[in-house]
């Protein structure tokens, strides 16, 4: 069962964690089961960047992100080669590590 280590991240995970997942899950439905709540103003419909997270490690294990997905990420604060949006990147058999943006551009949530 592969493993996604999230980052310390000073709000949401201060502490870090190194999380069980399941092939086929997504990361952001492993972190919310798991107490870190990553915010995510469209649902899970690949509609905003407030799920944007930074694959430190494990990148090439996901499959590739599709255009709407970019296009989204074009959006997002702190833009890096290895972002992926949390509710598109499905985990496979490998180990991910994963850091979580300090910002992100959540317009329902501001406080972020």
């Amino acid at each position: 069962m592969p493993q996604i280590i999230f980052l310390p991240h000073e709000e949401l995970c201060p502490e870090g964690a190194a999380i069980e997942a399941k092939t086929g899950e997504t990361v952001l439905d492993v972190a919310l089961k798991n107490g870190i709540s990553i915010p995510h103003a469209c649902e899970k419909s690949c509609a905003c960047t407030t799920c944007h997270i930074v694959i430190r490690e494990g990148f090439d294990s996901l499959e590739e992100s599709d255009e709407l997905e970019d296009d989204m990420l074009d959006k997002a604060w702190g833009l890096e080669a290895e972002s992926r949006l949390g509710c598109q990147a499905i985990i496979s058999d490998e180990d991910l590590v994963v850091e979580i943006p300090k910002y992100n551009l959540n317009i329902v949530n501001e406080d972020h």
